[in-house]
């Protein structure tokens, strides 16, 4: 396989599962706790809803619609009832569960608020978390006003019990080719290992959604994404996937950007989950264009592209355990 130098265009189902019922609504701090367990079932199944917040929104409807089309129910895209039996069939532990922060969670090393400015980007010493908050929040595939809402506003500490999101990984068996910086990477993603394998990517521009088909034609996971704009629309055609680049530096030429401001020189930015493309890159047979994480989970479905396909990073790096060299990748409108 050949080196890839990211220089974009473009910044099992043997697990338990919580159980809810369709049409009850209860609250618990502002957070909608039947949303939550939803979110927190659907991306434990594959069916990425985003971050997970406790609130209903767009990337939660496509979630449950892709869920609903991967069970042959009818895509309505909400909890009915036929839903919520195919959800209850996976369940038994809760939404949420307590966590004891140990001083590893709590080390870094962090790099503080990430500039804007590539050039002082270039000078960190890693495209790092900002602080543990931020990180937890990663790690739970959730928000930091959301950890707040659920435990308040009390200082993190070693010792302390967090209550988060209960999606840690069911499996951490990772391929043993893989590096040990990813794996651990992995982990703190609390993506599993035991992951489809797909037989080829289809990314709609019309619904905004990524999905992974196995050889037998099934959907097996779907994941919101950011693709595409006015200045740089989604490349609409078949292309293929031609390597993975695990935390990869980013190397940034102002001159493949339309809104790159003057002044600006290239830089090298170091690797991170801050980066301009998150954790992982996955190339495409086009160049400069590839489906890559991203620094902001909280935007993704919400804002435009210099015309890759962006995910949160955890579905990035859930994807890339289930793609190879030479999966098709099919861009659609």
């Amino acid at each position: 396989m050949k080196k890839i130098q990211v220089a974009a265009v473009c910044l099992a189902l043997t697990t338990v599962y919580p159980a809810f019922s369709a049409g009850a609504v209860t609250r618990s701090h502002g957070i909608d706790t039947e949303t939550l367990t939803a979110q927190v079932l659907l991306d434990r199944l594959g069916f990425g809803p985003g971050v997970i917040d406790g609130h209903a929104g767009a990337s939660l409807a496509k979630a449950i619609k892709g869920f609903q089309e991967a069970r042959g129910l009818d895509q309505s895209g909400r909890l009915d009832q036929a839903t919520a039996q195919a959800l209850a069939a996976y369940s038994a532990t809760p939404a949420t569960i307590e966590v004891t922060l140990t001083q590893a969670d709590l080390a870094g090393p962090f790099v503080g608020p990430i500039p804007d400015d590539p050039a002082k980007q270039a000078e960190l010493p890693a495209m790092g978390y900002s602080d543990a908050m931020e990180e937890l929040a990663e790690r739970y595939h959730t928000t930091e006003p959301t950890l707040i809402a659920l435990n308040g506003h009390a200082p993190l500490a070693a010792g302390a019990t967090l209550k988060v999101p209960n999606v840690r990984p069911a499996a951490t068996d990772y391929p043993a080719a893989l590096r040990p910086d990813w794996k651990a990477m992995l982990v703190q993603l609390s993506v599993s290992s035991d992951q489809p394998q797909a037989a080829r990517i289809v990314v709609d521009k019309s619904d905004g959604v990524l999905r992974v088909y196995d050889a037998q034609d099934a959907l097996v996971a779907q994941f919101p994404a950011t693709m595409g704009s006015t200045h740089d629309p989604l490349p609409i055609g078949t292309w293929k996937i031609q390597g993975t680049s695990y935390l990869p530096s980013f190397h940034y030429n102002p001159k493949l950007f339309w809104d790159a401001k003057p002044g600006d020189t290239k830089e090298t930015l170091k690797p991170g989950p801050n980066g301009p493309v998150g954790v992982v890159w996955m190339d495409l047979d086009k160049d400069h264009y590839g489906i890559h994480g991203t620094s902001t989970p909280e935007t993704i479905g919400r804002t435009t592209s210099h015309g890759c396909i962006r995910l949160t990073n955890w579905d990035a790096a859930r994807l890339s355990l289930m793609v190879k060299p030479g999966t098709p990748a099919v861009f659609q409108e």
